[in-house]
């Protein structure tokens, strides 16, 4: 496979959309990022296009309130999803986001995976489960990142990871799932050969 991981340096802020309407045009190659607030998402998505700026990181959970797009190119995007479970707002808020969430998981079109990134320390959360069961009954690929690896010696982090594999498997749900640390830059060339693979690069 070709190496593409140059070619996510290219990414950039398109626009963020309240709700699916707002998006942009349903048409080529999208992944998603999707999990629980704190999980570290934006810093995996800033780490895998080396621009720490990119996506918003903050000590205050729940930032991200709206779908957030950013171009590789005319054809190609990343997405940052709310995150989940932990912000303080009202729960009708979180309830909006769960919808707005909800109706792009299923309906955008151009959506070709998602990748679920959860805190090794914390996780397959009831959130986590119910984003996988969304994406199961609606035919989505799912990878998953255990992220924060770098706050985890390497044998408990390989535990962890087994087990979370063996409680997937349990639920009936496919998933491929790694260990990463955007601390240390873990596990960066795996991300990107799933990328790779749903936005069709270098085919």
């Amino acid at each position: 496979m070709i190496d593409m991981s140059k070619y996510y340096r290219r990414a950039t802020y398109l626009l963020s959309a309240p709700s699916l309407v707002h998006a942009p045009e349903d048409t080529g190659f999208e992944v998603a990022f999707a999990g629980r607030s704190n999980a570290g998402k934006s810093s995996a998505i800033n780490t895998l296009t080396d621009n720490k700026g990119l996506a918003r990181t903050s000590k205050t959970p729940g930032r991200t309130q709206q779908l957030v797009f950013f171009q590789l190119d005319e054809q190609h995007r990343l997405v940052d999803l709310p995150g989940y479970g932990y912000a303080k707002v009202s729960e009708s808020i979180k309830k909006r986001w769960q919808r707005h969430m909800t109706e792009y998981l299923v309906k955008r079109r151009s959506l070709r995976g998602l990748v679920l990134v959860m805190d090794i320390r914390h996780p397959l959360t009831d959130y986590d489960r119910e984003m996988l069961s969304l994406c199961h009954h609606a035919g989505l690929p799912v990878h998953i990142l255990l992220t924060k690896a770098d706050k985890m010696k390497k044998g408990p982090a390989n535990d962890t990871l087994y087990r979370v594999a063996s409680d997937v498997e349990d639920m009936g749900i496919e998933a491929s799932l790694q260990i990463f640390s955007s601390h240390t830059r873990r596990g960066i060339e795996d991300v990107h050969e799933v990328l790779d693979e749903w936005l069709q690069l270098g085919e």
